[in-house]
């Protein structure tokens, strides 16, 4: 019988990349659709980074100050003519009493594709540092900001170059912005396409917005009444309390579902079966049929990420507003993957070889749902660097939600794959006992395992795992190890939590992350601590300096 899909795919980003040998079932990067390799002007985005020595007393912190002083020190930013450039996104106090005002780079009011920069001020309102990152060209130049297509004709354009089918869930995405790639600055419409099905995707597509035609394309998906306490089984066979939601039914009956709603100021905790589209439901408050196992263990590993996040960062669900935390099990047909899509986590049933249901994972769990967190908050490109930060850090939240090791995915791999000797996904403590996909193993130093060092870095393109976010994430991951096991996880997510809400921008490199994890650690325990020159020396062990 063929599935039923009736959930869209938003922002996604999957557990898994094609590197697990062991499964042909793993989605491998972005190749099909006709996709060519191009190259989006990575290099020409030029990132800031402003440390005073000396804190420069502002008037107040606020964003009018703030281009006052990026007007007055261009020598020091290289931001050209900020007021006329930069235009205010957010402005952010944090438990520390500091200040963070986030600009976009604009263009005639047309925000520039990946652009941000940062103005920071400490308690006593002294403006302390500035980050981020500016594309000078589309600053220098002059750029026509009117569309010549309709938004209705570029959407219809997008979904025909990524085979998109013709009924969706819901409407594709998009808006104006100032793209630059291959040299030029294009006016171009960035469209979300996302669906669903056996190849789901997450596209974004860039079409010019004067001639119609695709400039660049990437896939964002990596082919991951009242309340009631109830007792279930989980995929491994624990016992979970979870909490569910109990109601009378028309002839007399009683129903229990996996709906949640008795953590104040949260919407709510769902869990939904993707066979039917509807809330999960039982007639006892005692979950044991085997088909319930992975809606049991998606529904309490949820509550448990929250409560991490909640109770360590004071942050409320994934987008620190109360957002309801949704999750879909039983995802497609033997479905060796999971994912989060800007609106809940999807968890695949594995195929009982290779994988268990993924839903039975701790870490894969808070790994999902910190690809939510990072969405709503310094939202990394899914690419190349920054999209191995971006996969970096839900591995490192995976990591330390389930704290008992510095493995990801140690509770999903089924009996051949650990025959195979794939005892987890990924490792933070040592990532090289693990070989990559044989088609990544050109781009690398010919070892072909995953990399610790920069000296064994990836340098795949972009068709290739999004350039290696999967794979050069291991970096990082292992940066995080080395300096967990100094200062311990709890100050570790402290630091990392600290950097990713309050100091990365959409494209920041390896590089850039080094500057601002360690500021991180020097806000929180102050400059030269010994948490911060752990930091440090963590970065340095992996080949990471400024």
């Amino acid at each position: 019988m063929k599935k039923k899909y009736i959930v869209p795919v938003i922002l996604s980003s999957a557990l898994v990349a094609s590197s697990f040998t062991a499964s042909n079932a793993l989605a491998n990067g972005q190749q099909g659709n006709g996709a060519t390799e191009k190259t989006w002007n990575e290099n020409a985005n030029v990132p800031v980074f402003v440390k005073e020595k000396f804190a420069e007393k502002r008037a107040a912190s606020n964003a009018s100050n703030a281009l006052d002083y990026l007007a007055e020190n261009e020598n020091k930013t290289g931001l050209k003519n900020p007021k006329k450039n930069l235009k205010q996104k957010a402005i952010e106090k944090d438990a520390l009493g500091m200040t963070h005002v986030r600009f976009n780079q604009a263009v005639n009011g047309v925000p520039v594709e990946g652009a941000e920069v940062v103005v920071h001020y400490n308690a006593q309102d002294e403006l302390v540092s500035v980050n981020g990152g500016y594309f000078p060209e589309a600053a220098s130049r002059s750029i026509d900001t009117t569309p010549a297509v309709s938004v209705m004709k570029a959407i219809q354009t997008a979904k025909g170059a990524v085979d998109a089918p013709e009924q969706l869930e819901y409407a594709p995405e998009s808006e104006v912005v100032v793209y630059p790639f291959e040299g030029e600055n294009h006016l171009a419409y960035k469209v979300n396409v996302n669906f669903l099905g056996d190849k789901p995707g997450n596209w974004f597509v860039f079409v010019d917005a004067k001639s119609g035609d695709v400039i660049d394309r990437y896939n964002a998906i990596m082919h991951a009444e009242d309340i009631h306490q109830s007792v279930g089984t989980g995929v491994l066979g624990e016992q979970r309390k979870i909490h569910t939601t109990k109601s009378k039914e028309a002839h007399g009956g009683t129903t229990f579902s996996l709906s949640d709603e008795s953590h104040e100021g949260l919407e709510g905790i769902y869990t939904f079966d993707a066979n039917d589209g509807e809330i999960m439901t039982n007639h006892s408050a005692s979950w044991k049929e085997e088909y319930l196992h992975a809606g049991v263990d998606a529904h309490y590993n949820s509550e448990q990420v929250f409560e991490y996040f909640h109770d360590e960062h004071d942050r409320n669900s994934l987008d620190d507003n109360g957002m309801a935390i949704i999750s879909y099990v039983h995802y497609g047909d033997s479905y060796n993957n999971a994912f989060w899509n800007g609106r809940h986590m999807t968890y695949g049933d594995g195929d009982g070889s290779f994988m268990v249901p993924l839903s039975a994972g701790l870490d894969v769990a808070a790994h999902e749902m910190t690809h939510g967190v990072i969405s709503n908050s310094a939202n990394l490109q899914y690419r190349f660097e920054s999209g191995a930060l971006n996969e970096s850090f839900a591995d490192i939240f995976g990591a330390l939600v389930d704290e008992d090791d510095w493995e990801v995915g140690e509770d999903i791999m089924g009996p051949d794959a650990k025959a195979d000797g794939r005892e987890s996904l990924r490792s933070l403590s040592d990532p090289s006992k693990y070989p990559v996909n044989k088609d990544y193993v050109p781009y690398g130093n010919g070892e072909g395992m995953y990399p610790s060092h920069m000296d064994e870095f990836y340098e795949l393109p972009i068709h290739l795992d999004n350039g290696g976010v999967h794979i050069n994430s291991s970096i990082t991951n292992h940066a995080a190890y080395l300096i967990g096991e100094e200062i311990g996880k709890e100050k570790l997510g402290q630091i990392f939590y600290r950097a990713l809400t309050v100091y990365l921008t959409p494209t920041s490199d390896f590089s850039e992350a080094r500057k601002l994890i360690i500021q991180s650690a020097a806000d929180i325990y102050g400059e030269g601590s010994a948490e911060e020159k752990a930091t440090a020396k963590g970065f340095d062990e992996v080949g990471i300096y400024e």
